[in-house]
């Protein structure tokens, strides 16, 4: 019999497989939906923009018909492999800001303040700049600068300058704002998913067991504690025990859809689909929260960008030469974090990632010539979604209700607009003078207000940062309590973005493996 089980061997499951196992006494096992992160294109960082096709690394989800943005539903990519999406992102390295986590203490997730989540940032950073009071040199997560950039990228940033932002080396660092290229999750050059970080050291351990390919159906219970699981693996059925706890760690949709499956969940919608409840939990699939995204692009006059580089070219200087050139480049090279004159606080409350190729459609619709793009994203959403079943069974997707823009005062479309707009200031810029070619999305520069939201509807998509739908916090309404345990039932805990109250300012990788950090330490009674 196992101590622990961790359901999802994603950017929180590989990080709890690794710490729970360091203690040889301890029986870990792993189980993963999907398969083993071998696919060349995963660790080639620039191999990204193809894995958007490769269907067995990804749930592929849609939502439902987004009522704000014309009924469209939209595409969610979440990383169906070892690793989960930390081997299918963009490879970001930010962590948000102070306030971020200041603001989820005082919202109930006591202990989880800055000064408190800081030290496990710091234990799982290996920084190629090295050790300061803010950044780790000693951890398992690689965290470098880009061996490789695209000149537009600088020509960005310049434009930011240009524009009256501040050039800002370091995003996690002492100030947030400002201009700059990201530090990026690569060793080497090569993608260092949470398995590249936490799972491959501790493969060989004997008192760890990793299970690939394993679509678990339920947790089950005796007398209100989880004692096991059930899963499929090579078409076996399998119900493994447990003599301490299950770990689940599925992400923002699976996690909730699993609790409901097992009979944790709100009453009615259980029994409606024929679910025992083993505990009436109302809030559980509530809380949806994401990063939503608007594009701008535009023809390069000049032949520098990605959309027509020779892939074959790509990954033989890549793989023959020391894992160098374009294809050691997560595409999103630079951004930027802007406080727009609708901050209700210091915070910067607008993102911007910068592409030098021309992205639509998550890359999935390719454009003829050449250009560029800029994404830009409001950070802190007051629309609120939720995740619902379609039915008892695991294999069927479940419902995601994102609700984008769908806030009672419209403070969300307001901000979607101003996002619109900045990007279409930075792209007026005098350092894009020598690059500008025609306007590609929106088609005009000379949109009015009113046609840029309806631009925004129509065009906006997701920016891949769900999280809150198993909300941690301290009263008898959330799903889990600030040491990430289940309310009303035992020997289970959700540790993965789900439990996160709020949105962070920023991409939602690292602090994933943060909480997942700190989680292992309250398994084992370590933490602060």
């Amino acid at each position: 019999m196992y101590d622990y089980i961790i359901i999802g061997a994603g950017s929180a499951g590989c990080v709890l497989a690794n710490r729970l196992s360091e203690d040889p006494d301890t029986k870990v096992l792993l189980l993963e939906a999907g398969p083993r992160d071998r696919h060349p294109f995963i660790h080639m960082p620039a191999g990204l923009s193809k894995l958007v096709n490769k269907k067995g690394v990804n749930w592929d989800y849609d939502t439902a018909p987004e009522h704000e943005l014309n009924g469209r539903t939209l595409w969610w990519p979440r990383g169906k492999v070892l690793g989960g999406s930390s081997s299918i992102n963009a490879m970001c390295y930010i962590r948000g800001v102070s306030g971020d986590y200041d603001d989820w203490s005082a919202q109930g997730a006591t202990g989880w303040d800055w000064k408190t989540v800081l030290p496990y940032f710091r234990r799982s950073e290996r920084n190629s700049r090295g050790d300061d009071a803010l950044h780790g040199a000693n951890g398992p997560l690689y965290v470098s600068d880009l061996r490789y950039t695209n000149p537009l990228s600088q020509v960005f940033i310049e434009a930011g300058r240009e524009a009256g932002y501040a050039v800002n080396r370091d995003f996690n660092g002492a100030a947030q704002q400002g201009f700059g290229y990201y530090q990026v999750t690569q060793k080497n050059g090569a993608r260092c998913s949470s398995a590249v970080a936490y799972l491959d050291p501790a493969r060989e351990r004997h008192n760890l067991t990793i299970v690939t390919g394993a679509q678990v159906n339920r947790i089950t219970f005796d007398k209100g504690r989880a004692n096991g699981v059930i899963y499929v693996a090579n078409g076996q059925p399998y119900h493994q025990e447990v003599s301490r706890e299950v770990l689940l760690s599925g992400g923002a949709i699976n996690s909730p859809q699993l609790l409901m499956l097992s009979g944790v969940g709100p009453a009615a919608q259980l029994r409606k689909h024929g679910i025992d409840v083993v505990a009436d939990a109302p809030q559980v699939g509530e809380n949806l929260q994401d990063h939503l995204d608007i594009c701008t692009l535009q023809h390069s006059t000049q032949r520098v960008t990605y959309d027509r580089v020779s892939d074959l070219r790509i990954a033989f200087d890549y793989y023959l030469r020391g894992h160098s050139g374009p294809g050691s480049s997560n595409i999103a090279e630079a951004g930027a974090f802007v406080r727009s004159a609708l901050a209700p606080d210091e915070r910067a409350d607008i993102q911007l990632h910068f592409v030098p190729a021309m992205l639509d459609d998550h890359g999935r619709r390719r454009l003829v010539g050449d250009g560029y793009t800029l994404h830009a994203c409001f950070l802190r959403p007051r629309s609120r979604g939720r995740i619902g079943l379609v039915s008892a069974r695991a294999a069927d997707k479940a419902r995601i209700e994102a609700r984008y823009l769908s806030d009672p005062e419209g403070f969300d479309l307001k901000m979607m607009l101003e996002c619109a707009k900045l990007s279409r200031e930075l792209f007026a810029q005098k350092a894009f003078d020598a690059y500008r070619g025609a306007p590609i999305f929106p088609p005009r520069n000379d949109y009015s207000d009113a046609e840029l939201i309806e631009f925004i509807r129509e065009k906006a998509e997701t920016v891949y940062h769900p999280i809150g739908t198993c909300r941690m916090g301290s009263d008898e309404e959330s799903v889990v309590d600030p040491q990430l345990r289940v309310r009303g039932v035992e020997g289970l805990r959700v540790v993965d973005a789900s439990v996160m109250p709020t949105l962070i300012g920023g991409n939602t990788n690292a602090p994933t493996m943060m909480i997942a950090e700190r989680a292992a330490d309250l398994i084992r009674g370590r933490a602060q």
